[in-house]
């Protein structure tokens, strides 16, 4: 009787360092794909988002920005031909200037 249940401790010790083989093959598995994943978003990713791009020009731009302190920031906005000069601060809107004369290029004599 002695025998058999030294037996069957061998077993099941047997069967326990097999489930734990097993799931170490399934964690190197699964972190492989995952490895691989990365791998072929790092090489494929930047072409697929080139592909997705509009070529259309885009109407709204931020022309220039400029910190005047840690909470107000004045912004030049371009929308289509028109350029607006907005004051931003504590996460809102704080004043809004009429539509700026564009900068002439001339030089001077």
């Amino acid at each position: 009787m002695v025998n058999r249940s030294l037996r069957g401790a061998r077993q099941t010790r047997a069967m326990d360092l097999a489930q734990v083989a097993r799931m170490i093959a399934a964690l190197a598995v699964t972190l492989g794909l995952i490895g691989l994943a990365v791998a072929a978003a790092r090489r494929f990713a930047p072409l697929a988002v080139l592909r997705l791009k509009t070529p259309a020009e885009r109407r709204l731009k931020v022309v220039e920005s400029l910190m005047l302190d840690p909470h107000r920031r004045l912004v030049v906005v371009r929308f289509d031909d028109e350029e607006r000069l907005l004051l931003l601060g504590e996460g809102r809107m704080l004043a809004a200037g009429p539509a700026l004369a564009k900068p002439t290029s001339e030089t001077a004599p």
